[in-house]
């Protein structure tokens, strides 16, 4: 029987509403301080504002350079930046001409791909009136875009595989990931994921669901309440994040830094509805994960809750620990750090994987921001409502999407690795 290797994470990665420093990120996070603000897409046919996050700061071209940034589009970017980024956190040194090592992989998520290229050819074709778009409008809206250009920027001759799966696009991404290495398949994973879903069409069919939290200039900076009485909706935000995983001997024979270890990893299907969250389908998620890390519910320190401040979302998850956790649930410190950086979709698992890294190693969990009330319909764990030190040990990671799908991770103190 083969024995299962060990996975850590050795390099993070982040291109957020805050920069690219994971640390200055967390600095924010612990501060309680919100990325949301107003945003109004530009050529829109109509007007259109809503709370969102942006990363406004990021210049794809003088990041990765004209040539290369001209054949992405900004979910690509966005994901290929926080890539590079974390290899070269990971200290892995250069690969541009190196060959192709089959032994590293890229396992990437994203739940829209290239938005912002097709709306820009649906632009020219019904506004402009024009008869032809980008020859480049296929590579650069396509979905395994990003995985691709990160396999071949840093010659990557493994398995290049992209998850599209709404809302756990990236964190499924990552345990996947970890499976091959855990397998003997790959010593090296580039995973993440990446989206730029703030496209006028995408914004409109988000808040034609109704899902979307309203507010204006003065407000817009606390629209995102997960788990408070007055909830009103989830906050759009685009941006990459990356970690890589690494077999645990490969790593120290390299000396490398160990982070972090992924412990475990669960997934489930609802098998319910497309749009209703369940919480006995998500509870078979964190079951499995727990199983995986061969931990119990007495181990986790702390859970960064998917929590997207719906009126509908936030009560499942809820539901689902206490299921899982039982009587202990009760002081169970949970926070859903979305209240700040907002939802990426498809991206938003790598982000919060990164954030629990990060919660580890600096013994700190991030708030829920804007909970003043918790609802009546959320209680039953321990809110965050500030930021709060702790040890930690095992972390866990919640990511949960229409369709039903649900990923959990967990994430082990490099101490306790």
């Amino acid at each position: 029987m083969r024995t299962l290797r060990r996975v850590v994470v050795t390099g993070l990665g982040l291109q957020g509403p805050w920069g690219r420093d994971p640390d200055a990120l967390f600095d924010h996070l612990l501060a309680g301080d919100s990325a949301v603000a107003l945003y109004a897409p530009p050529d829109a046919p109509t007007r259109l504002a809503l709370p969102s996050v942006r990363c406004a700061d990021f210049d794809a071209e003088a990041t990765l350079g004209r040539p290369l940034a001209m054949t992405m589009d900004r979910y690509c970017q966005l994901g290929v930046a926080a890539a590079l980024d974390a290899w070269r956190d990971a200290g892995l040194g250069e690969r541009a001409e190196a060959e192709a090592d089959p032994r590293y992989g890229v396992s990437w998520g994203t739940a829209l791909g290239g938005t912002l290229t097709f709306e820009r050819g649906y632009r020219e074709l019904f506004i402009a009136g024009r008869q032809r778009v980008s020859p480049l409008s296929v590579v650069l809206g396509m979905v395994n875009a990003a995985a691709s250009h990160i396999g071949i920027q840093l010659r990557l001759g493994g398995a290049c595989l992209t998850y599209s799966i709404a809302c756990a696009s990236s964190a499924t991404a990552i345990g996947e990931g970890a499976r091959r290495i855990r397998c003997g398949e790959a010593d090296v994973v580039v995973a993440g994921g990446s989206e730029a879903p703030l496209s006028y069409g995408i914004l409109r069919a988000w808040e034609a669901m109704r899902v979307l939290a309203p507010g204006d200039e003065h407000s817009a900076h606390r629209a995102c309440r997960p788990f408070s009485a007055d909830r009103a909706g989830l906050v759009l935000g685009e941006g990459g994040a990356a970690l890589v995983l690494e077999d645990y001997e490969h790593a120290r024979a390299r000396g490398a830094r160990i982070l972090a270890e992924l412990a475990g990893y669960g997934s489930s299907c609802d098998a319910s509805h497309l749009v209703r969250p369940d919480a006995v389908g998500q509870a078979r998620a964190i079951q499995a994960a727990l199983a995986d890390a061969g931990l119990t519910p007495a181990d986790i320190d702390y859970v960064n809750a998917h929590g997207t401040a719906t009126p509908e979302g936030d009560p499942v998850e809820i539901q689902a620990l206490r299921q899982v956790f039982g009587e202990r649930a009760a002081r169970l410190p949970v926070s859903a750090t979305k209240s700040m950086h907002g939802h990426q979709l498809g991206a938003t698992g790598a982000l919060e994987a990164l954030i629990a890294v990060l919660a580890l190693r600096r013994g700190h969990c991030p708030p829920t921001a804007h909970l003043a009330q918790v609802a009546v319909e959320c209680q039953g764990v321990t809110h965050l409502q500030q930021g709060q030190a702790m040890p930690l040990r095992h972390v866990l990671s919640n990511a949960f999407a229409f369709g039903g799908s649900n990923a959990a991770l967990i994430l082990k103190a490099a101490d306790a690795a």
